[in-house]
C-alpha cells in the first residue's frame, strides 16, 4: 500500500500544469463570446492569455514574498 502510494506521488503531475490548459481554454472561451470571426477570436485568445498569465504571475509573487516572513 505504502509503495503504490509513493510511486503515486513520484510520477504525479504538478498540480501547476494543470494552469496552461486552463489558462487557453478560458482564453478562448472568452474571445468567442467577444467576436464572430476566428481571426479576431485568436488575437483577443492571445491578448487574454497574457493579461490571465500576468495577473496569475503577479499574485504568485505576492505569495511567495508574503512567506518569505515566516
Amino acid at each position: 500500500m505504502l509503495q503504490s502510494y509513493l510511486l503515486a506521488e513520484i510520477v504525479a503531475v504538478p498540480r501547476m500544469y494543470y494552469i496552461v490548459p486552463l489558462i487557453i481554454a478560458v482564453s478562448f472561451v472568452y474571445g468567442a463570446t467577444r467576436h464572430e470571426r476566428l481571426d479576431q477570436i485568436l488575437i483577443h485568445s492571445m491578448r487574454s492569455a497574457i493579461w490571465i498569465s500576468c495577473f496569475l504571475a503577479i499574485i504568485l509573487g505576492l505569495i511567495w514574498f508574503g512567506g518569505l516572513w515566516n
